[in-house]
C-alpha cells in the first residue's frame, strides 16, 4: 500500500461515524460499518478510497479522476446496502442485508491484477497504446 493510499484510507476512517448534523443521520451507523469492513479487506484496502452520496468507491490510481472500473457500495435508507458500478449509468447490481455480502461482490467484480493503487492519474496509469488519441486540426 502506498503512503497515500493509506493516507486516504485514515481520512476517511478519521472522520467516519462523526455525524455533520447534530440530528444525525439513519445512513451514519451502516456507512461506518461498510467503511470499516472495507479497509479490513486487503484486496480493498490496496486500492484508493473515496467517499460521497454515502457510497465507497474504489480506484486503481492515487489522483483525480478516478479509474471508475469498479463497482463501488453505499447505504439505504433502511440501513442495508447496495453494489452498483462501476459506472453511474451502471445498472445496480444488488442490495443486501450484509456489509459482509456486499463487500464480496465488489471483491468478486474487480478487474484481473487490480491493485496496489497506481500513484498519478488514470491516464498516466493507462499504457500508450491505449490512450485516446486526439487529432488537432491547425488549420
Amino acid at each position: 500500500m502506498t503512503d497515500i493510499v493509506e493516507a486516504a484510507w485514515h481520512k476517511i476512517l478519521a472522520t467516519v461515524g462523526m455525524p455533520t448534523r447534530p440530528e444525525g443521520s439513519p445512513l451514519l451507523e451502516p456507512f461506518t460499518a461498510v467503511v470499516r469492513a472495507a479497509h479490513a479487506e486487503p484486496l480493498l484496502r490496496r486500492l484508493h478510497p473515496w467517499t460521497g452520496m454515502w457510497e465507497l468507491h474504489f480506484s486503481r490510481c492515487t489522483e483525480l479522476r478516478p479509474t471508475w472500473d469498479i463497482p463501488y457500495t453505499g447505504t439505504l435508507r433502511d440501513g442495508r446496502y447496495h453494489v452498483e458500478g462501476p459506472h453511474r449509468s451502471s445498472p445496480r447490481i444488488a442490495e443486501t442485508d450484509s456489509v459482509k455480502t456486499a463487500l464480496a461482490m465488489v471483491i468478486d467484480r474487480l478487474p484481473p491484477g487490480c491493485g496496489p493503487a497506481f500513484v498519478g492519474t488514470d491516464v498516466e496509469q493507462k499504457p500508450q497504446s491505449h490512450r485516446k488519441r486526439v487529432q488537432v486540426d491547425l488549420s
